[in-house]
């Protein structure tokens, strides 16, 4: 039955959508009488809304031309206008496309019950792009149609796509063909509403618990939204509201420094002093001067009474970094501080108390240590009071784009540069990467690329030969101009399938090449257009 639906409404649509000229549109109105009948039908017959839906996005696609497609609905409990069903967006897409009734378009296409047709989305600064689907400069071409969906004088919700279009009398053939499926749909979507109005309050009430929850443990100097991620947020929620000892540990690059920062600067003691201190860094003569300071002439050139770290961290917090690196003799120092609080300058017999929290952190396996006799068991069962292990990037994979937009910001600012956006194979070679250097590989690796860049996006060519695959660094292309150029080529035809969904015909149109010709592309480059199809 639902084979038989499908092919009816394909009938439909496509014989709606013939790209009419403007002298045959008179004749396609008086045709469409039959064909909205059977779409009537399948309307009807159809057992619940969401089937109906789905089916009818899917046809506007394959046959209408349509990009995306939404079907928003309005919820009058929560004031919210939200996506119930969508073609062309991610979930992540649809659960960010929500709106109040007058913001953006679709907002005022709900509020007001009167249709929307916006020629060029990149003209019309009412479109918010609230899902952040609109991302590569082609999508400011595209057209945008949204209808109200009414029964009688109340608007229950809107239909909207977005469309390749620059015939404005084939975008008001589009708002007839809208109108007409909103109003055969308009019925059903009253009674859902009235049925599931409830559930649906439930569970975008539970959405925005968990994201004021996400929000209220995501550190603001802290990017990445990974299931990892936040669970660390989570202790650092929990521990930040404490003095206890800290125990960040991690490879190196992972961020622990940030971490720390965010356990101190989320606390309590926001304000009072935030120390760092890399056990590492100084030879082990010195170190011991830089954490207890030390009393004038207690060695050659103390020629004055110096504060060490402890004492400026005093009231605060004081984060030591490679904590692993100490010797015996300053962990047993470092030992009683934890215990009592309190120590002696270098040279001096004052005994001075200070009120801190220690953020210790080390890349070294400590009880490894122990047992090889290297690190006291005693130290260590005191720093490990709470420890933090900080995830890889490489166990992250859902933040590395994330972060390196982020990286790509920043730098365009630092170097006054003009960079739109990562390419996609760009993103795919960032994203295959094992990353042993993590974050702070990560953005290295923008760094240079956005000083390498000659344009305003981020091509593999741009980004070390590390992480480039073999494709862009095999002997098929060549040195020099030659290369950059089928290294474009190469992205360019890879940007059009991941738009397209893998679809040839739409993919070559966009690059303005015959299906054949871009088959022979595909071949050149070890293409395989079936893996960017859609699940």
């Amino acid at each position: 039955m639902n084979s038989q639906k499908t092919r009816i409404a394909k009938q439909t649509i496509v014989h709606f959508c013939q790209g009419p000229k403007p002298d045959t549109v008179i004749k396609c109105r008086g045709e469409m009488l039959s064909p909205l009948s059977q779409m009537s039908k399948i309307v009807i017959e159809s057992e619940n809304l969401p089937d109906t839906l789905s089916l009818l996005l899917k046809i506007m696609k394959d046959d209408m031309g349509v990009v995306r497609g939404m079907v928003n609905l309005f919820n009058s409990k929560t004031g919210k206008i939200f996506i119930h069903d969508s073609i062309g967006l991610t979930e992540q897409e649809e659960t960010r496309g929500v709106y109040s009734l007058g913001e953006g378009i679709t907002g005022r296409v709900v509020e007001t019950g009167q249709t929307v047709v916006v020629p060029r989305i990149g003209d019309e600064p009412d479109f918010l792009n609230r899902t952040k689907s609109l991302s590569t400069p082609s999508d400011a071409e595209l057209s945008f149609v949204c209808i109200p969906i009414k029964l009688g004088k109340k608007v229950l919700g809107a239909i909207s796509v977005e469309r390749i279009c620059d015939n404005p009398e084939l975008l008001r053939y589009d708002v007839e063909i809208l109108d007409i499926i909103a109003t055969l749909i308009a019925q059903a979507v009253e009674i859902f509403l009235i049925d599931n109005e409830e559930s649906i309050f439930l569970k975008q009430e539970n959405e925005r618990l968990k994201d004021a929850l996400k929000e209220k443990f995501h550190p603001s100097n802290i990017i990445g939204n990974s299931k990892p991620m936040l669970e660390v947020y989570s202790l650092i929620n929990k521990i930040a509201q404490t003095k206890s000892t800290v125990l960040l540990l991690g490879e190196s690059g992972v961020g622990k420094e940030l971490v720390a920062s965010a356990i101190h600067y989320n606390s309590p003691e926001a304000t009072a002093p935030f120390i760092k201190f890399n056990c590492a860094a100084l030879p082990e003569s010195v170190v011991e001067s830089e954490l207890f300071g030390h009393e004038k002439g207690s060695f050659t050139g103390a020629d004055k009474t110096r504060k060490g770290r402890f004492e400026d961290a005093d009231g605060g917090t004081i984060f030591m970094d490679e904590v692993g690196e100490l010797s015996l003799p300053m962990q047993a120092k470092l030992l009683r501080i934890l215990q009592e609080r309190s120590f002696e300058r270098v040279g001096g017999n004052a005994t001075i108390k200070v009120d801190i929290r220690i953020i210790a952190a080390t890349n070294r396996d400590l009880f490894k240590m122990v047992k090889e006799g290297t690190f006291r068991e005693d130290l260590y069962y005191r720093l490990n009071v709470f420890p933090i292990l900080i995830p890889p990037l490489c166990e992250r994979n859902s933040d590395i784009i994330i972060l390196a937009e982020h990286f790509v910001t920043h730098f365009v600012k630092k170097f006054n540069k003009e960079i739109k956006r990562i390419s996609t194979p760009v993103q795919e070679m960032l994203l295959s990467y094992p990353w042993p250097g993590n974050v702070r590989e990560l953005e290295n690796v923008i760094e240079r690329a956005v000083i390498l860049s000659d344009d305003n996006v981020i091509h593999s060519y741009d980004l070390p030969l590390s992480l480039q695959t073999p494709l862009t660094t095999s002997t098929t292309f060549k040195k020099g101009l030659v290369a950059k150029l089928e290294i474009v080529e190469y992205e360019m035809i890879v940007e059009a399938l991941e738009n397209h969904k893998g679809n040839m015909s739409a993919a070559a149109d966009e690059l303005g090449l015959t299906r054949r010709i871009l088959g022979l592309r595909l071949d050149k480059f070890g293409i395989d257009y079936k893996k960017y199809k859609e699940a």
